[in-house]
């Protein structure tokens, strides 16, 4: 078992496979108690690559143990939200979409236009959120999707920006708790078990009453970088 700190919760893990051994090297860290155990047999392993042929050993390690931790941060008002989170100047800005939409681009954009030490990407793909001493923050985890975009860093959530392809123009609106609350939940882990649901639930509460929330409709440009930055960012 390996021992790391994700989101400033002391992680017991066991993993084998180059992908884990990779990215989890940044989270490494000396504990005496856990607050998350997660293991996995051979056994297990082997069923799921069964389940999904198309997966190797490597990729259902790193699915499972990733699924795995999403599904315990509930238990500590934490949750994660399916995007691609950028740090600029203090503030994580999450923006998110279904696959193909353009959210990596859309970030990539954003360290092209401010320089890579101004904009850094916190996690490419699936960064948690908690609540930490009554305050949201955003942070980096080992799993990061099909990059290894992902840094150890917590930062205080700026705002939730989801993203929607525009051919003719660049726009940006704010959306009222009403209409984020599906969006948010269609790029989330969904518990099937009520108490996790109400936990979650709980946390998404807390984090419309606090957090401003987006649709942004853009093409591929730096116009569509600065049209979200002066509408999102946090002053």
């Amino acid at each position: 078992m390996y021992k790391l700190k994700v989101a400033e919760l002391n992680l017991e893990i066991e993993y084998k496979y180059p992908t884990m051994i990779k990215q989890a090297e940044a989270y490494k860290a000396d504990f005496e108690r856990p607050n998350i155990r997660i293991e996995i047999t051979d056994e297990n392993l082997a069923l799921m690559q069964r389940e999904n042929p198309h997966l190797s050993l490597d990729d259902v390690e790193y699915i499972f143990t990733g699924g795995a931790f999403y599904e315990a941060l509930l238990e500590f008002k934490g949750f994660m939200l399916h995007s691609s989170g950028v740090c600029v100047d203090g503030y994580a800005y999450l923006f998110s979409a279904d696959p193909g939409t353009g959210k990596s681009t859309h970030t990539g954009l954003w360290q092209q236009y401010f320089g890579e030490d101004r904009a850094l990407i916190i996690n490419d793909d699936k960064p948690a959120i908690r609540l930490v001493d009554d305050k949201l923050y955003a942070y980096g985890t080992p799993w990061s999707g099909k990059t290894d975009k992902n840094l150890n860093m917590r930062v205080p959530v700026g705002a939730i920006v989801f993203i929607e392809r525009s051919a003719d123009k660049n726009w940006v609106r704010e959306i009222t708790p009403k209409e984020a609350i599906p969006l948010i939940l269609g790029q989330t882990v969904r518990p099937t078990e009520s108490d996790k649901m109400e936990k979650l639930l709980d946390v998404l509460d807390t984090l419309l009453r606090r957090v401003r929330v987006f649709r942004l409709g853009c093409d591929m440009s730096f116009d569509a970088v600065k049209t979200s930055y002066e509408a999102i960012r946090v002053v």
